[in-house]
């Protein structure tokens, strides 16, 4: 609050002082009071106001200070009122308590909107988990009966895009669902593998793997659930490819395990690299592939951050795609608990 401002706001008050003064002043004059009584006046009045004036401005000037001030470095703009004091002004109280009201109402609302998301939530999860068990059913009878390819793959599909939406549910609250341990790298591709071993042989995609018996601290399922998107994005993107392949390597760097995944698809436009990890985007190469929704690597990304992970992209249209994972050893999460 500027002293200037808070002049201009209180005009009014200001002449009718100086109107008030002139009247007094008028009287004196008239009952011939002494000179030196109406300059004892003159000063006393105008010093006393000046120290109202002054009091009421700083005492005001002080608590909106402390008020933008914080408001400014709270992310939830609405828990404003348990950090600041209670104003002694009666229009700061009654400001602090429409203030108080609308933030009992909005915490109210907020909690209420959070059980009903996580009502849903929990309906979602449900739905998929019993979707997923007669939907593993019909892979194994077309797996079984070797039905159709075309049949096998987009059943596969489903499946992944079932995979998709849970993960992306789960990973708001991935703290309270993942477990850090040692987890060898070849166990987890190889699962991927015969998750997409169908699809794999039908596109006739060559698999080169050399991660030898490199392990790193994650979470089992989400890394395999990540690795299961960077595979399916591969198969995706290599439909019009001659001599598929993918090859998946991992080695020690430093105080790092890194695990690249190389497919030489059709590549990523430069002018969309930078984009790859945003949700829904799905650049030039989404016009392309039908079924493309742009967020399988936005889940990828958000979960790596989450678990301490690191993931890159490197591309050249129409050549390859490799993407990077880098993992912290043990002392990096010593350091975190």
């Amino acid at each position: 609050m500027k002293f200037f401002l808070y002049l201009k706001d209180h005009v009014f008050f200001l002449v009718m002082i100086v109107l008030i003064y002139f009247i007094f002043l008028s009287f004196m004059i008239g009952f011939k009071i002494d000179f030196s009584l109406q300059v004892c006046f003159s000063v006393l009045y105008f010093l006393l106001f000046i120290i109202l004036f002054l009091y009421d401005f700083f005492r005001k000037y002080f608590f909106y200070k402390d008020f933008l001030e914080k408001l400014d470095l709270l992310q939830e703009k609405y828990l404003i009122c348990e950090l600041v004091g209670k104003p002694n002004f009666l229009d700061g109280e009654i400001f602090y308590q429409a203030l108080y009201e609308v933030n009992k109402s909005m915490n109210e609302n907020i909690r209420d909107y959070r059980s009903k998301i996580n009502d849903f939530k929990e309906y979602v999860e449900l739905w998929i988990h019993e979707v997923k068990i007669p939907l593993s059913a019909l892979m194994l009878y077309t797996h079984n009966k070797k039905s159709d390819k075309v049949q096998a793959r987009e059943i596969n599909r489903v499946d992944n895009y079932l995979e998709q939406i849970l993960y992306y549910i789960r990973s708001e609250n991935t703290e309270v669902d993942y477990i850090i341990k040692e987890v060898m790298l070849s166990k987890v591709i190889r699962n991927v593998m015969l998750k997409n071993k169908d699809v794999l042989l039908e596109a006739n995609i060559e698999i080169e793997s050399d991660v030898a018996n490199i392990s790193v601290l994650t979470d089992y399922k989400w890394l395999e659930f990540m690795i299961n998107q960077v595979i399916s994005n591969s198969i995706k993107y290599m439909r019009d490819i001659q001599n598929k392949k993918i090859e998946i390597k991992a080695y020690q760097q430093d105080s790092f395990v890194v695990l690249e995944v190389l497919d030489n698809g059709m590549g990523i436009p430069e002018s969309d690299l930078s984009r790859t990890f945003n949700k829904t985007f799905t650049g030039k190469n989404g016009r392309k592939v039908p079924g493309s929704t742009g967020m399988g690597l936005y889940i990828v990304s958000n979960l790596c951050k989450k678990l301490g992970h690191k993931i890159e992209i490197e591309s050249q249209e129409g050549k390859y795609t490799k993407v990077i994972f880098t993992f912290n050893k043990e002392s990096f999460y010593k350091e975190v608990q």
